[in-house]
């Protein structure tokens, strides 16, 4: 009788095969690894962009790319969870799922809250608060990692405002595009780890033929160019003329090659440069040179002149006890000449005159140093 149980070593190769099964009909090798790197590129720059929204130290790992069908998702995971319909609305045509586990989506939520680790509470009722904080945190992540997918494409690639849903699978499959139809799905599975408050793991739903796009974007033109150089090769043995700048497409648009970094040194080889040491005009000999420009141009120009009696310096405890009538000794001499300013530069001597009831100054030397 025991001989007919199967172990659960057994029981899980049996499924690991079905598994392996599915990939291997699904997507290629290739297609898998390539998918794997998209969102290992995509998520480092969304955890980059959760770490800054939320001021912690985030960490998620490289993914793991799985082919499953929405039905194994509602046996595998019978709980609640929120589920974030991202679209794209610019250089892809289609949408992917983001799954997160409804404590992780409370504790995010109460972190950018302001609260406290004590104060965090993961016992709560979900709210629309959270599904609302969570939309817009992910529509920063998805935002940056959108920024990340335009730089690997080559081409502008925007989202629109996620939504978000408090769903189960077996609900999710009336409501979600993706989990609607019985066609096989990819599944990235990432783990994330949110300093010592989050240890847990979040899926990225990828319908298949919006996964093999961006894998045919990415790898579909260096398969293409390759094909076309070994035909270029064909044609000149053959003595066929062939344009090297442009590649005509199997749908008959003509596209514009990038070129390759090797080609780029060969360009560089086939130029002829020319270097030589610059020639510099000498300034060792000075020239004095004059001008008898009139000053017309700026002789409207007003000049405050300022005329100084003396000066004295005195700790500010004595000037503290000054009062009217107190006299404050100078520097300056009886009848010693008083100096004279023009915009704060010293420009002359002079001595006090009396005009009228008006003091003056009569101009008694010129300092011929002043050079303005």
């Amino acid at each position: 009788m025991d001989k007919d149980i199967l172990s659960q070593e057994e029981i899980d190769m049996l499924l690991k095969g079905d598994d392996e099964s599915l990939e291997g009909e699904v997507i290629t090798d290739i297609e898998k690894d390539a998918i794997g790197e998209i969102g290992n590129i995509s998520m480092g720059t969304a955890a980059t962009t959760l770490s800054t929204l939320l001021n912690r130290k985030v960490i998620i790992t490289t993914p793991k790319v799985q082919v499953t069908t929405a039905g194994e998702l509602s046996h595998e995971y019978p709980i609640p969870f929120v589920a974030v319909d991202v679209r794209y609305k610019e250089g892809f045509e289609g949408s992917n799922i983001l799954i997160i586990k409804v404590d992780d989506v409370k504790i995010i939520t109460d972190i950018m809250m302001g609260k406290d680790e004590d104060e965090i509470d993961v016992n709560r009722e979900l709210t629309d608060m959270d599904l609302s904080a969570i939309s817009e945190v992910m529509n920063q992540m998805m935002g940056s990692s959108a920024t990340s997918l335009s730089e690997i494409f080559l081409k502008k690639i925007d989202i629109e405002p996620p939504k978000s849903y408090n769903i189960t699978f077996s609900e999710g499959r009336k409501k979600l595009d993706i989990l609607k139809s019985s066609d096989p799905i990819i599944k990235v599975s990432f783990k994330m780890e949110v300093e010592d408050l989050i240890d847990s793991e979040i899926m990225q739903l990828i319908p298949v033929d919006f996964g093999q796009e961006m894998v045919e974007s990415l790898i579909g033109d260096s398969e293409e160019e390759v094909a076309s150089t070994e035909a270029v090769h064909m044609m000149e043995e053959k003595g066929v003329g062939v344009q090297r700048e442009m590649d005509m497409a199997p749908s008959g648009v003509k596209r514009q090659k990038t070129p390759t970094v090797d080609n780029k040194f060969e360009k560089m080889e086939d130029e002829h440069v020319i270097v030589r040491k610059p020639q510099f005009e000498a300034f060792d000999s000075s020239v004095d040179v004059s001008y008898n420009e009139s000053i017309d141009l700026i002789s409207d120009i007003p000049v405050e002149l300022t005329v100084e009696l003396g000066r004295a310096m005195k700790k500010i405890s004595e000037i503290l006890e000054y009062g009217p009538g107190t006299v404050i000794e100078l520097d300056k001499l009886v009848g010693e000449p008083l100096d004279i300013y023009a915009n704060g530069k010293f420009i002359a001597k002079g001595e006090v005159v009396v005009i009228d009831d008006n003091f003056g100054i009569r101009i008694t030397d010129i300092n011929n140093n002043y050079s303005g």
